[in-house]
């Protein structure tokens, strides 16, 4: 029996905070035929929230360090203002949109990351209150969009000891995309400011047509790819290989595969 096809579409907080692209993204994405999900970020809104507040961001190899400060910062402005504003955008789209925290039934759960060791940097990097994911719950979320709804998910988990965790948001895009592919024909766009993932980063146009494990380490290797691309790549590679049937990287007015990256 043939899959019914899911799209799930990331998009990254550079694009929730520019109107024009959001609106187009938001246009296309209720075009997408079929069963989907929206997964967002909001790491430039947090930090000019944080701003506002005098908290002070720290970022280390494009990923956010988030103290006990930085979580509420994070909470309110992921789990809050950006998550329903999108969500009653997508209503005004005739989008039937949930909006949800890995917290909320209990979708996904991680637990704290320990202090890690970062080649480069001298010194373990503690990123505090910052959860790696280790479960995501692809049948109740199948539930939820077989009765049509459109789940809106924020990058933020739970460890199930009460505790919310800032979880990057193309983590959580790949780990729902990876629950969802044993229900689902799954694809998976990560939709960002660029056509893709570029050769070389002054010039729009220098887009990689597609990238396999091997090019991603000659990459990584060589500079072509760096900061925080990587995590990106990983998580699309990870998707991959855990049955996801295709994954794109593009920009995000143009989540209709006319431009982007294809990891294979």
């Amino acid at each position: 029996m043939m899959k019914e096809r899911l799209t799930i579409v990331k998009v990254g907080g550079a694009v929730v905070e520019d109107e024009a692209q959001l609106s187009q993204l938001l246009k296309d994405f209720s075009a997408i035929e079929g069963r989907k999900v929206l997964v967002h970020g909001g790491g430039r809104k947090a930090t000019k929230v944080a701003e506002a507040l005098g908290i002070e961001s720290k970022m280390v190899n494009g990923r956010r360090i988030t103290d006990a400060e930085m979580l509420s910062v994070v909470t309110m402005v992921y789990g809050g203002l950006v998550n329903k504003n999108l969500v009653a955008r997508l209503q005004a789209n005739d989008v039937n949109a949930l909006g949800l925290t890995g917290a909320d039934i209990n979708v996904i759960r991680s637990h704290k990351r320990p202090p890690v060791i970062i080649p480069g940097i001298t010194e373990t990097v503690d990123f505090g209150f910052v959860g790696d994911v280790d479960e995501a719950d692809g049948k109740m979320l199948s539930k939820l969009i077989e009765e049509g709804i459109t789940p809106v998910m924020a990058p933020l988990t739970h460890d199930g000891q009460g505790n919310i965790l800032n979880t990057n948001a193309d983590t959580i895009a790949s780990e729902t995309a990876k629950a969802l592919a044993p229900y689902y024909d799954v694809t998976l766009i990560f939709s960002f400011e660029k056509k893709g993932v570029l050769r070389h980063p002054d010039d729009d146009d220098s887009v990689i047509p597609t990238i396999t494990h091997a090019d991603y380490i000659k990459y990584k290797e060589d500079g072509t790819i760096s900061g925080g691309m990587l995590p990106k790549i990983e998580n699309a590679l990870a998707a991959i290989d855990a049955g996801v049937s295709r994954v794109i990287i593009t920009l995000a007015t143009a989540i209709d595969g006319r431009h982007g990256t294809i990891i294979q």
